[in-house]
């Protein structure tokens, strides 16, 4: 997976007064905690996190605060202004090379689905998988071949299997599939 530096300042302080200020500096607020790091208040500088939030890739964050003190991290959790869609506050979840990481990963679909080619509709429900695994297992994405889709076929999360990776997301979660058309069904009553 792919590793994105991330430079930020510790802060001390943590009121709504200090935290607007920030904002106005044009920095995020952020917290990183869990895998055994006491929680750590900081900020980032709002144009460089949106190389990190507006892309669909997920990222392992190497986090390097006050210039000397490093972490490993993922993002866990983010808050957005609902007019603005500026990021307002990022939670940073601390991990390392022996737990494992559980994070969202974009689906690439490859393949021409055998039932397009008769007619049908494709339709995809997801643009991302959760899935659980250890540092060096986790990968960019993950691809799923619709080569073998059929009309009225679908792929869910529990058909995907990968090595040394679990898949987290619900198993009847619906990732892709083909619906039949208006057309479909009328060339299949006249040759009927």
């Amino acid at each position: 997976m792919q590793h994105f530096e991330l430079n930020g300042q510790t802060r001390q302080v943590a009121g709504k007064a200090a935290i607007k200020a920030f904002r106005k500096q044009g920095l995020v607020p952020c917290n990183l905690y869990g895998c055994g790091v006491e929680n750590v208040l900081f900020t980032v500088n709002a144009k460089v996190l949106k190389a990190v939030t507006d892309t669909p890739k997920a990222h392992i964050i190497d986090l390097v605060l006050d210039g000397k003190k490093k972490f490993t991290a993922v993002l866990h959790e983010l808050q957005w202004h609902p007019v603005t869609d500026n990021c307002l506050h990022v939670d940073f979840l601390a991990v390392n090379d022996k737990k494992p990481i559980n994070i969202e990963v974009p689906i690439v679909i490859t393949g021409h689905a055998v039932g397009v080619q008769q007619g049908g509709k494709f339709y995809q429900n997801a643009r991302k998988i959760r899935v659980c695994a250890t540092m060096k297992n986790l990968p960019d994405d993950v691809t799923v071949n619709i080569s073998a889709l059929g009309l009225d076929k679908k792929i869910k999360a529990g058909d995907i299997k990968l090595d040394n990776i679990t898949v987290t997301t619900d198993k009847d979660a619906i990732i892709c599939g083909v619906k039949t058309t208006r057309n479909t069904v009328v060339t299949a009553t006249e040759e009927a």
